[in-house]
């Protein structure tokens, strides 16, 4: 259970902007499958089930405005969901930021992690999603190490 980091983020962050900028406005893809090595590599096989996004309208997901103790949650007036384009078994998720095809690539900024119900890098209430149901994000945050 380790969100990984593409090399794009990594980079963007050292030298162009933050992890938020970077990420401000793209959705959370929620996949069936297995995960892809690195958060560079092309997704495969992996299936889309979800796209998470605002209310379910495509409008870009966005973090808090403030950090606190090294760590950056969702924004508290968005409500972060989508509603499942396939049914399947829940895996892993990509956070993206706006634009990203999936395709391998060392520019895009992107997030990868786990998904369970209880223990990984994201939780649901369900890893069972079901087309055409609404799949939200009630809580979802992002830490950096401490030194």
């Amino acid at each position: 259970m380790t969100i990984k980091a593409s090399t794009g983020l990594r980079d963007g962050t050292l030298v162009t902007g933050s992890l938020r900028s970077l990420l401000n406005g793209g959705r959370i893809n929620i996949y069936a499958g297995a995960a892809p090595a690195t958060a560079d590599a092309a997704l495969g096989g992996a299936t889309l089930l979800c796209a998470v996004t605002v209310n379910s309208t495509g409008t870009g997901i966005n973090f808090d405005t403030a950090a606190s103790g090294g760590v950056l949650q969702k924004a508290p007036g968005e409500v972060w969901s989508g509603v499942n384009v396939a049914t399947g078994v829940a895996s892993f998720y990509r956070h993206v930021a706006a634009g990203d095809a999936g395709d391998a690539s060392t520019t895009a900024a992107r997030l990868q992690g786990t998904i369970g119900i209880a223990g990984a890098d994201l939780n649901l209430s369900s890893t069972s999603l079901a087309y055409g149901a609404t799949q939200t994000i009630d809580y979802y945050s992002v830490a950096l190490p401490t030194l």
